[in-house]
């Protein structure tokens, strides 16, 4: 590039000389016709030297600006183009040139989408063609980050446009966990993107809370007939502030966070920071210490967890706790994942043991939930309540926890047909909740109050509930689930049973026999592991030597149809696999 802006005026004037064919040019005649073009584009008086006007010419001779000038001497006075078509105004494009235009309009086409930038659309596509008519082959050497498959897209412009004029939209939306997208009037103020994914910002009113919302679950929207709602309290520079990512609580308040990053995954944060207000702390062999103050939010949790064990959050304790229990629930993930081939066997133990244990069939983290959806629920029940029967009719919501992935597939290979929920109670057996510990069948079903019918004998009625004897066949066709919210063991009452007692019903003189002369198994389950048995199978539950809770879900399912006078007190089809999220 030349020195300044003034060598650029001259080689304009020379090259303006030089074109005019009409006219003979000696040395002079250029200096004069510099120091005049100096004077009335920059204002400079003084003129221009012989030995500067010598230099730029032979500086357009060379091809350090790729300039080449064809400048000849004729008559060894007159300077002139030896080609009269010259100009270094049609100069080609050089090599390094196209390399360097090319790479221009990737950037340039970044922006397609804005309406803004559509008048550049033609001379982009225009730039586009004559680079890649001219250049030389060679492979791009800028890749931008971009997923033009990302839904939302397409709303990018109208948005923007809303923004721009101030124009309240109404729009149709529907987030991950809504079951029916919702039609609402928002005010929109400002496009984000973050890590190649749009948000819109923008309230429903004057006084809502500022929204994120992501294009990408947009349905749909329109111009509203409601005036623009302006919120002068909104500044993304200083809203953005303390903030990863878009996601802002309107309570949640900046504090200081402190990680410490490993020493090989120190360069990595080192050279691109968290955030801008990071700093280090300190640093040793082993790794470093950074602080930055920030909002903690799903964003921020998730650009820890991508360092995976090379980063340990030293503060705030509150997220130290949450990046632990999320790390620990992804490494029970690992480890409760079934193959066919473990299942077939269980399913062998079912068969003719009656019953099978397996772990880990829930994380720590979904036996939290299920425990506080149940705490919650004992809340609004009289004191001293251990037990809540027909869950699927009063907790629904349980019922999307208790269903997760691996307990479908467990009841999938267990059962080659299709299995219906037919009971579903909850047991808190701690302390003085020490009952039906003897030894038993499950033989009844439970339906709703009506008179028994044939095969069917008629047990116990309670709270709009019958226990009824089925018939043999339906009986059978049955399996029992126990799911345990804690470890449960010969201290706090595990089940004590009978292996292949779950062939008939039993009389009690024959239960007397068989628990005298038989060697029962202890069952033995830990927190978020199952206990899979025939609902036949002889067992009793062992007197507690602790006060340790033991809380059990217990689950009947049936695969046998039902007598057609009869009705099931609790009812509900098990979700198929490739149904469940």
């Amino acid at each position: 590039m030349p020195a300044n802006r003034n060598a650029l005026v001259r080689y304009k004037t020379i090259d303006q000389c030089l074109q005019n064919r009409y006219r003979l040019w000696t040395l002079e005649d250029l200096i004069e016709a510099c120091s005049e073009a100096l004077y009335e584009y920059e204002g400079i008086d003084k003129g221009v030297s012989r030995r500067t006007v010598q230099a730029d010419i032979q500086f357009m001779r060379s091809d350090k600006l790729g300039y080449n000038a064809p400048i000849v001497v004729q008559e060894k006075k007159y300077y002139t183009y030896e080609d009269p078509e010259y100009s270094i105004t049609n100069l080609p494009l050089s090599a390094s040139d196209l390399e360097k235009l090319s790479d221009s309009v990737a950037v340039m086409k970044q922006f397609a989408g804005f309406s803004q930038f559509k008048e550049m659309d033609a001379m982009v596509q225009k730039l586009e063609d004559q680079v890649a008519a001219r250049k030389t082959q060679r492979a791009p050497v800028i890749d931008f980050e971009r997923n033009d498959d990302l839904k939302g897209l397409e709303y990018l412009d109208g948005l923007y446009q809303a923004i721009v004029n101030r124009q309240a939209l109404e729009l149709t939306y529907q987030s991950f966990r809504a079951r029916e997208p919702s039609t609402f009037t928002f005010h929109p103020y400002l496009l984000k993107e973050f890590r190649n994914r749009w948000f819109l910002l923008g309230a429903r009113g004057e006084t809502q809370p500022i929204l994120n919302l992501a294009l990408d679950r947009i349905k749909g929207f329109k111009p509203s007939s409601q005036p623009f709602i302006s919120r002068p309290d909104f500044d993304p520079q200083t809203y953005y502030q303390h903030v990863i990512g878009v996601s802002v609580g309107p309570e949640e308040k900046a504090e200081l966070v402190v990680l410490f990053i490993k020493r090989n995954h120190a360069p990595y944060v080192l050279t691109k920071p968290l955030h801008h207000s990071q700093k280090v702390v300190s640093q040793d062999h082993f790794g470093v210490t950074i602080s930055i103050r920030v909002v903690q939010n799903f964003e921020l949790e998730k650009s820890i967890l991508a360092f995976g064990e090379g980063v340990q959050v030293l503060e705030p304790q509150r997220l130290r706790r949450k990046i632990r229990d999320r790390l620990l629930d992804a490494y029970e993930h690992y480890q409760n994942r079934y193959d066919l081939k473990s299942l077939e066997g269980q399913q062998k133990k079912l068969h003719f043991k009656g019953h099978c244990t397996l772990e880990n069939i829930y994380t720590l983290r979904e036996v939290r939930q299920m425990q506080s959806a149940i705490y919650r629920h004992l809340q609004q029940q009289p004191a001293n309540t251990f037990a809540i029967r027909q869950l699927s009719d009063r907790m629904p919501d349980l019922f999307r926890l208790i269903f997760n992935r691996n307990l479908i597939q467990v009841l999938e290979a267990l059962s080659s047909t299709e299995l219906y929920l037919c009971k579903a109670t909850f047991f808190d057996k701690g302390g003085e909740a020490d009952w039906l510990v003897a030894w038993h069948q499950d033989a009844t079903i439970q339906v709703k109050n009506i008179q028994a019918v044939d095969g069917y004998t008629r047990w116990l009625s309670r709270q709009g509930v019958t226990s009824v004897i089925p018939t043999k066949e339906l009986r059978q066709q049955r399996i029992a689930v126990r799911l345990h919210l804690d470890d449960v063991d010969e201290t706090n009452g595990a089940l004590e049973v009978i292996s292949g007692s779950h062939k008939k019903l039993l009389n009690p003189e024959e239960v007397k026999i068989i628990t005298q002369y038989s060697n029962p198994v202890v069952c033995k389950v830990p927190v978020g592991g199952i206990h899979v048995l025939h609902p036949m199978l002889l067992h009793a539950s062992r007197k507690s030597k602790e006060e340790k809770r033991r809380r059990v879900i217990h689950l009947e399912f049936c695969y046998a149809t039902l007598h057609p006078e009869l009705e099931w007190a609790a009812y509900m089809q098990v979700p198929k696999l490739h149904q469940s999220n």
